[in-house]
């Protein structure tokens, strides 16, 4: 992917040791660890996006491109959902992790370059689907019970896609999180990147994974590149030139 530049900031891909070393300071400081281990086995298999502006690392994401569903198996969302459901999903599929932004850094550019990095990246690959693991911070889930309410009423994927139960610790939420109750108030329980997911026609699993050792509640998204509403898409690519 060629650098996409905007308003002084750019958006390129990692490249080498020190760009790499650059990002897991950044990464580490994000997601807090109780091992504070947080290089993984999926870091070798990603493209790596940087957005820079000021000499500084101001975001960040991974991005892994399987060439149809039956390598998910290789991702990070398979050690906690399984992703039999989508094996037989005929398109190339992105798996994206790990977005995160410096601290000060959540500026509309900083998210705009990203996500049109992110554009870029999957026409490039030709991907039919994007999935991740978007996370709430507090692995109890009492404290989102209205925002997972609202996931429960109105975003869970259609059934034949759904994934299936693997981690050792899940939360059954439609069973669990009561009344959806005041909708603008679940929404805006509901983190700001899973939001965005969801704003580009996004759907979720039906349970949710507790992850004690990063401290986070997470659901498996997707979002189907066709069902993007056509002015989301045309902003984005804009974006991605």
């Amino acid at each position: 992917m060629e650098p996409i530049r905007t308003g002084g900031m750019v958006a390129r891909l990692a490249e080498g040791p020190a760009d790499m070393a650059r990002v897991m300071d950044l990464r580490r400081a994000a997601f807090p660890r109780a091992s504070g281990v947080e290089e993984d086995t999926q870091d070798a298999l990603s493209a790596h996006l940087m957005v820079e502006g000021g000499g500084r690392l101001l975001g960040y994401f991974r991005v892994m491109l399987f060439g149809w569903g039956a390598g998910l198996g290789q991702g990070y969302a398979a050690r906690f959902y399984d992703l039999a459901p989508l094996s037989g999903y005929a398109r190339p599929i992105a798996e994206m992790g790990r977005f995160c932004v410096a601290p000060g850094g959540v500026h509309p550019d900083v998210l705009r370059l990203a996500w049109g990095a992110m554009t870029r990246i999957v026409d490039e690959g030709q991907a039919g689907l994007i999935l991740g693991c978007t996370s709430f911070r507090g692995a109890g889930w009492e404290a989102h019970r209205a925002a997972l309410a609202l996931l429960a009423a109105e975003f869970i994927g259609p059934q034949e896609h759904l994934p299936g139960r693997k981690a050792a610790e899940v939360v059954d939420y439609p069973a669990l999180a009561g009344p959806p109750g005041e909708r603008r108030a679940a929404l805006a329980g509901l983190p700001p990147l899973l939001r965005t997911y969801l704003g580009m026609g996004g759907w979720v699993s039906d349970h949710a994974v507790a992850d004690r050792e990063l401290d986070t509640l997470h659901v498996l998204t997707c979002v189907e590149v066709d069902r993007v509403p056509p002015a989301r898409a045309a902003s984005l690519r804009s974006v991605a030139g």
